[in-house]
């Protein structure tokens, strides 16, 4: 039987899946707090218990998501101590595919967040993106001015396919999230970047 406290964050953690899903596919205006209880299989009340309004619960979903993601690319990099760094950035980019391809809702919140220049996207650049940055250029050889421009190529080469999969599977009748299509992935992309 489980205590109180487990139900509870178990609950919570419904939760913040269902909001990580319903913010990535209708952003922050366009998700409602109701869509994301029904999602959860919650009541509404059970929202509001574990976060006092919509933002906070916004930023507990780009939390999971990011979080998640730098755990990942941490890990990889501390595998791989006393590798070549260049070595090293293109084990952190395939780790990055990988994730992209586990979770095509890193791409959209980026998207969706990316394009308001308001406290969120402040927020979520401060919080998250500035430390992924900076911990991939660690790394990596690339000149300080090609930084944004190799960022931004990885972010949406990394990530579109999986964000729009039933569009590549329509237009091409390829699956991209089979093991195979995501490690032809995860080279391509890396070999793309880092040659």
């Amino acid at each position: 039987m489980k205590t109180r406290a487990q139900q509870r964050e178990e609950t919570r953690h419904l939760i913040i899946e269902a909001a990580v899903q319903v913010f990535s596919d209708r952003g922050f205006h366009g998700a409602s707090t109701r869509d994301i209880a029904t999602r959860a299989g919650v009541n509404q009340g059970l929202l509001t218990y574990h976060f006092k309004n919509k933002d906070e619960l916004w930023r507990a979903a780009a939390d999971r998501i990011f979080l998640e993601l730098r755990a990942q690319m941490a890990a990889r990099r501390d595998a791989l101590q006393g590798e070549a760094p260049r070595h090293i950035v293109r084990e952190i980019t395939k780790t990055y595919v990988r994730f992209a391809a586990a979770c095509p809702e890193l791409f959209r919140f980026m998207v969706e967040e990316g394009k308001h220049p308001g406290p969120r996207m402040r927020w979520l650049v401060d919080t998250h993106l500035k430390p992924t940055y900076e911990e991939f250029f660690q790394y990596a050889p690339i000149e300080e001015n090609l930084r944004p421009h190799v960022f931004y190529t990885l972010a949406g080469a990394a990530s579109t396919i999986f964000a729009v999969a039933p569009e590549c599977k329509r237009l091409m009748g390829y699956n991209p999230t089979t093991k195979q299509a995501i490690e032809t992935h995860a080279e391509y992309v890396t070999n793309l970047l880092l040659p």
